[in-house]
């Protein structure tokens, strides 16, 4: 089956067409057929648009779009023009169906689901929850209909609903339960596409069972989540109603005294919104250094100008990653891997020397050749850092979003058809 994956942040949209076939009662993304895939960026401005197909060599191009199903329709010319030179069934006459990833499925959905006018709406109506993502995950969707029509189908794969099997003491808060309910406060937990996708590829690449599995995962980019897995489940995450909760981000404080908000308030004489966009978009490792929120700049300068403000932000940074280490090899009662993703735990090996530092405790011990020479992962691929000999392995390892949300979408298909 061909399937367009489309993966929409909030100002751009990964695109991928992948070739599934089926093993079984399983299905797996064939590795050598991927024809198609790009990305729209910076979306509300001049866009550009990164096209590579099989063959030839990548394309880019720019032009003014200003929302996300504007960017879909531009997709889709490009598509259709790629269809009408090709010899061959096309990218866009060939797709079978699409796969949307949406970031909120809040308490309603726990699995992929068929998009339905019904399902849309309910996606709209968590744009309360996610007002950054899922406004642009539903253009997305909106723009796809437009140009495929009703009888292409067309999946929603949810980026929290990996992250619905925590238990319910990890779900909730210490609010009054009715408050709580109302208001359907609790712990949604994010990045749980990425999480899946890096316990899935484990699996596969090592030959390990999954029931019996325990991971802790990280992806450390921008922003920044750890997961503990168990069995191919996540028991516990460090996102919660939104993704502002837990690890030191970018631009996101993490955790730190919900008290703060009321205190700068009223120091600052600002209201709750006010404070909450400087926890966002002001904090976490642009805050603390006062310079950037790029890890790749951060070490440069803390390196070499001895920029103090940037060595305290990587060492926040680090501490608060082990801490939370600490914290779920304790949930899990001890692991078998630790896994690093995302932009900052591929990229970074001296970030991932830093978290993992005086960690022999607990039986881990990175390989220092090893940890510096992995780099440059393709999507699903993983690369072992640990040294030999000792019980907790360490991996480096590429997610691969776009992989897990096509066979999600094929599975869903697969059980409603």
């Amino acid at each position: 089956m061909r399937i367009l994956v489309l993966n929409s942040g909030s100002s751009s949209v990964k695109f991928r067409v992948l070739d599934l076939v089926s093993e079984g009662s399983a299905s797996r993304v064939r590795p050598d057929r991927t024809p198609i895939r790009g990305a729209v960026k910076n979306i509300g401005s001049t866009a550009s648009l990164e096209l590579e197909t099989e063959g030839t060599p990548p394309k880019k191009m720019t032009r003014l779009i200003a929302d996300h199903r504007q960017a879909i329709r531009w997709l889709f010319e490009q598509l259709d023009q790629l269809d009408r030179g090709s010899r061959n069934a096309g990218s866009l006459t060939g797709v079978q169906a699409v796969g949307h990833r949406v970031v909120h499925g809040g308490e309603r959905f726990s699995e992929p689901v068929m998009i339905t006018d019904t399902v849309m709406g309910e996606i709209d109506a968590l744009g309360e929850l996610a007002p950054l993502h899922n406004p642009g995950c539903l253009e997305g969707i909106r723009g796809a209909r437009d140009v495929l029509g009703p009888k292409v189908p067309m999946v929603a794969v949810f980026d929290t609903a990996f992250h619905h099997t925590m238990p319910p003491h990890a779900k909730v808060y210490a609010l009054s339960h009715t408050l709580a309910d109302r208001h359907h406060i609790r712990r949604y937990g994010f990045h749980g596409i990425a999480h899946a996708s890096l316990f899935e590829n484990y699996i596969e690449q090592t030959g390990r069972p999954s029931d019996t599995s325990r991971l802790i995962t990280l992806q450390l980019g921008n922003g920044c989540s750890i997961s503990a897995i168990e069995g191919g489940k996540s028991i516990e995450t460090s996102m919660g109603f939104t993704p502002l909760e837990g690890l030191v981000m970018g631009t996101r404080s993490g955790d730190l005294d919900p008290s703060i908000v009321n205190y700068l308030c009223q120091k600052e004489k600002v209201n709750s919104s006010e404070v909450d966009r400087w926890l966002n978009e002001q904090s976490g490792l642009l805050g603390l250094s006062g310079r950037t929120n790029d890890m790749r700049e951060l070490l440069q300068a803390a390196d070499r100008e001895g920029h103090e403000p940037s060595q305290m932000a990587i060492d926040v940074f680090c501490y608060r990653a082990k801490k939370y280490i600490g914290a779920y090899l304790a949930v899990l009662g001890g692991a078998d891997a630790l896994i690093f993703g995302g932009g900052i735990g591929e990229a970074a090996p001296t970030i991932r020397a830093r978290i993992c530092e005086g960690m022999e405790w607990c039986g881990l011990r990175l390989d220092s050749s090893l940890n510096h020479t992995a780099t440059g992962l393709q999507p699903g691929e993983i690369a072992r850092i640990n040294q030999d000999g000792y019980p907790l392995e360490a991996y480096v390892g590429a997610a691969d979003e776009e992989a897990w949300i096509a066979r999600e979408t094929m599975r869903c298909l697969q059980a409603t058809l």
